[in-house]
């Protein structure tokens, strides 16, 4: 029997598609537009081609932000999504203690991302914030204005404790959606924590998996308000990604051209990273044994 289309339902979603692009595609036609042009005031534009293009991908300042782009969002897929997977497994299924630990996970996610920054500015004073005035009582030495390496771990700290949550959730979701059945059909044939783990649990978190690290990466990637906040980009550029040299580039500067044309690419590294992350953990996902198969 042949199906039959019913396309009124396009109609129901037309308001969201003129929405979406009202608010983004007709933003990107403009920075396209000034991608491609020079101005010098008084609104009057000059066409540039690919220039700006041609200078920002040459540029050791645009090579260096990415690469600690890179790195950053590496460091905090590596510790946040493991992470993320233990708490939830940790994490009651049942009772009393399972909206008490769900609050307690929402809570960090409920807290703006300049207040974020603002806290951990605090927080990390010798001063008067808790954690510096601590490290520097017990000869620690740590000042994140001045050190490089202090920077790097008080972000990346502050983006754990901040976004850890999310994947905790999304994990969690996962495992409370496991039936079960498959738990006593494991305890009957006597598998292992981890062989339970390995061919039950990560199976079906396949797919919140997959969103998590898709989410993860993005913001990561695309993190602004925390470390300007917190280091300005410094000390010196160490912690300047790629947001606060656009941002730069774009308010400091007032260099149009050269920072919708840095946008663009940046909008298009993470539009690829995105596309291969979801390749590779699609093919990864549909290779894995399922909780059926043999171990």
């Amino acid at each position: 029997m042949e199906k039959t289309w019913n396309n009124k339902a396009w109609f129901m979603v037309l308001p969201v598609l003129l929405l979406v692009a009202f608010s983004a595609v007709i933003p990107l036609m403009t920075v396209v537009n000034y991608s491609v042009q020079d101005s010098f005031g008084n609104n009057e534009f000059f066409w540039a081609g690919t220039e700006w293009f041609t200078d920002v991908l040459s540029s050791s300042r645009f090579h260096d932000a990415l690469v600690r782009n890179l790195i950053f969002s590496g460091i905090i897929l590596a510790i946040e999504v493991p992470l993320g997977i233990l708490v939830a497994l940790a994490m009651p299924k049942k009772g009393i203690w399972v909206p008490v630990c769900l609050v307690l996970m929402a809570l960090p996610l409920l807290i703006p991302w300049n207040v974020v920054g603002t806290i951990w500015q605090v927080f990390g004073r010798s001063d008067i914030g808790l954690l510096g005035y601590t490290l520097a009582h017990l000869g620690i030495p740590y000042n994140y204005v001045q050190n490089s390496f202090d920077a790097w771990a008080t972000l990346i700290v502050m983006d754990v404790w901040h976004w850890t949550s999310l994947v905790v959730l999304l994990c969690y979701a996962g495992l409370v959606s496991i039936p079960d059945a498959y738990y006593q059909a494991a305890k009957i044939d006597g598998a292992s924590r981890w062989a339970v783990f390995r061919y039950i649990q990560l199976p079906k978190m396949g797919r919140v998996l997959l969103i998590a690290v898709l989410l993860r990466f993005m913001d990561s990637f695309m993190i602004y308000t925390e470390p300007f906040v917190v280091t300005g980009g410094g000390p010196g550029n160490s912690t300047t990604f790629l947001s606060i040299d656009l941002v730069k580039t774009a308010v400091g500067q007032f260099d149009l051209g050269p920072a919708a044309a840095m946008s663009l690419i940046y909008f298009l590294i993470v539009l690829l990273l995105s596309w291969v992350f979801y390749t590779v953990m699609t093919n990864a996902g549909t290779d894995r044994p399922s909780a059926g198969d043999p171990a």
